[in-house]
């Protein structure tokens, strides 16, 4: 029995990361769901900040009361930045891809954010290459495939493998899809912005580790970070849809994935 329980333990970050990645498969299930219920997604991802923060910051007031660190303006700056990268901007790109390409597509390209963290990592000399170190060799190459795997996926459209309809159709007769989505340049501007998508997180990953290095009151910094998120997100919304009702949750599809979309962030 210890034995099984030093195993579990070391399998826990593993076991962790698996699923973070199946709530984030959820949350793009319903995504497609609230849209389809003729929802704004842009107002999903304002309630999403809007929720994360509601339940973030009375955790970092209960837990980090007594050791909670300073709050400079260097900290603020920076929180605003991860606020805009890491949440408001990354989100309303992503689902601006997801009205494109299909949600399969815009999370292989998700898988893109390694490799341009690398990059950008690089760039700001915070990373080093070192091509003639295996490892050095081993990110370059790792990089190289993370991104013509990414857009291999995007661009090459393969066979049907299962003929015939499905029986289960969550979406009914409603669809939501952009109208140049089933053609080119639809398929090219989901690229880009699920791209977008990869730089902002990209650059979110950047910006956190400056601030998390300066801030290390964790609960307290991602309750700011959430916050700095909500406010623009909602701003965002509120300039392109005037429409109140739109801002309405009930005890639906768009209660559940404003709530849900809080635990895979």
């Amino acid at each position: 029995m210890e034995r099984i329980c030093r195993v579990l333990q070391g399998l826990k970050p593993a076991l962790l990361m698996v699923l973070v990645q199946v709530a984030f498969a959820a949350v793009n299930v319903l995504y497609k769901l609230a849209a389809n219920d003729g929802m704004n997604l842009k107002i999903i991802v304002a309630y999403r900040f809007i929720f994360a923060t509601a339940f973030m910051a009375p955790l970092a007031f209960i837990v980090e009361r007594k050791n909670r660190g300073e709050l400079t303006w260097t900290v603020i700056i920076q929180a605003f930045f991860c606020g805009l990268f890491g949440c408001s901007f990354a989100q309303n790109a992503y689902i601006e891809s997801l009205a494109l390409i299909s949600a399969t597509f815009a999370c292989a390209m998700a898988n893109l954010i390694p490799a341009v963290t690398f990059i950008l990592a690089f760039i700001f000399r915070m990373e080093r290459m070192e091509l003639a170190s295996t490892k050095g060799k081993a990110k370059a190459i790792g990089t190289l495939m993370g991104i013509g795997g990414a857009m291999l996926l995007t661009f090459y459209k393969g066979v049907e493998i299962i003929n015939g309809s499905a029986k289960v159709n969550l979406l009914h007769h409603r669809q939501y899809s952009h109208a140049a989505s089933s053609h080119g340049h639809g398929r090219i501007l989901g690229f880009f912005m699920a791209l977008l998508n990869c730089l902002s997180y990209s650059s979110w990953l950047i910006v956190q580790a400056k601030m998390s290095a300066r801030y290390r009151s964790h609960y307290s910094n991602s309750a700011l970070v959430c916050a700095m998120g909500a406010i623009q997100a909602t701003v965002f919304a509120l300039c392109l849809e005037r429409d109140w009702n739109q801002w309405k949750l009930g005890w639906n599809i768009r209660l559940l994935t404003a709530a849900f979309s809080v635990y895979s962030f």
